[in-house]
Formats: structure tokens, C-alpha cells, sequence
């Protein structure tokens, strides 16, 4: 369902959920509200200069530079939950930013229902750029890994495309966990846990 481009220091995980309703009618949980506090009793541990060092690596390999607005998404969470500003948007995007805070390691979900196949994770090429927001915004992708769908780049590890991005309505998501090999085990570590807690909110996880 997914083709993976050669990369020397990605470790990607992809999990496909089929939520039990359309998320707009899937209320949090005390447990998701609890995940969404910086201080959550996780099995991660903090992340040191070396970790956020090698995750940013991992973004400038293709040429991206990660600083300012375009730092790795797990940076924005940790600083947004620091200040008591963790986003709350519905429970498939909540997780997802739970994930990225305690994991420390961009993650991203899409509607997998407004991304048209197949699916591949590459660097985007130079001059790249998508819509970010509903105000229009727009990001430059080039040399950052992307997930593309037949229509171009859709998502990636610092802000996804707005064409992709959940909604009230959306019941299918489509979750990566942008992991580096510099940092072992992590990865694979927080896909786990993110699956686990995608079914206790009545996810049916797949792995891809």
C-alpha cells in the first residue's frame, strides 16, 4: 500500500486505523486526557541535545533545513505543553500529538480517505510546497521527507498538507511515525504504544 524510497537514516512506521465513528462523534477519554499533559506517565524517556540533534539530522539529509517554523513537530509539542497549550483537535490528532510529545519523534496522521493512491515516502524535490492551513499558508518541502499520493506531497514531519488533514467527518487515518536510526528501538517503540492506545479509543489498527 506504501512504497519507501531509500533513505540511510529513516526507521518509518505506518499504522492504517478505521475509527468505530466518524471522529467528530468519538469523545476523549479521562486516558487520552491524561496522555495529553506534559507530565503523562509514559515508558519514554526524555530526549536529550544528542536525540534532538539526531532527529533534526534525520530532516536535514535531503537538504531541509529544520529551525524556526519549520523544527520537527515533536519540538512545537513539547514547547506548546510546556505552556499549558497542548492542542486539542479530535482523538485521532490528539494521540498523534501524545505520540510526538512523549515519543520525541515527528509523527503525522492523515485522512487516508482524502489521499487518492499509491502512497510513497521520498524526498520532495526542490521548489516543492503545499497549503498548510485554511488561511492559506503555504510550507517549502524541498529536500524534506514527504509522504506523497498521486497528487504530490501530503504530509511530513513538520506540518502536514491541509488537503490530507482530518476532519469532523473523517472515519480512516493514516498515522507515520518518522523515526531515525540513530536513535534505536524508538520508533518502533512509539508505534506500539500509539497502536495500543488507538484501540483503547476503539481503533482497529492495521500495520503497513
Amino acid at each position: 500500500m506504501i512504497t519507501i524510497d531509500p533513505h540511510p537514516l529513516l526507521d518509518l512506521f505506518v499504522s492504517q486505523v478505521t475509527w468505530p465513528a466518524p471522529l467528530s462523534q468519538i469523545a476523549a477519554t479521562p486516558h487520552l486526557d491524561a496522555l495529553c499533559a506534559a507530565e503523562a506517565d509514559t515508558p519514554f524517556p526524555a530526549a536529550d541535545d544528542d536525540h534532538k540533534r539526531h532527529v533534526r539530522d534525520l530532516l536535514r539529509h535531503g537538504g531541509f533545513k529544520p529551525a524556526g517554523r519549520s523544527k520537527p513537530c515533536w519540538e512545537y509539542m513539547r514547547a506548546a505543553a510546556g505552556k499549558g497549550k497542548f492542542p486539542r483537535i479530535n482523538v485521532a490528532v490528539d494521540l498523534t500529538n501524545a505520540a510526538a510529545l512523549h515519543g520525541a519523534l515527528p509523527v503525522s496522521t492523515v485522512d487516508l480517505d482524502r489521499a487518492t493512491g499509491p502512497l510513497r515516502v521520498g524526498i520532495a524535490e526542490a521548489g516543492a510546497r503545499y497549503v498548510f492551513n485554511a488561511s492559506g499558508q503555504e510550507i517549502d518541502l524541498s529536500g524534506l521527507l514527504c509522504l506523497f499520493d498521486a497528487e504530490g506531497p501530503c504530509s511530513n514531519s513538520v506540518k502536514d498538507s491541509h488537503r490530507t488533514k482530518t476532519h469532523d467527518g473523517s472515519a480512516s487515518t493514516l498515522t507515520i511515525i518518522w523515526g531515525t536510526v540513530a536513535v534505536p528501538g524508538r520508533a518502533a517503540a512509539l508505534a506500539d504504544w500509539f497502536d495500543d492506545n488507538a484501540r483503547q479509543l476503539g481503533g482497529t489498527v492495521e500495520r503497513l
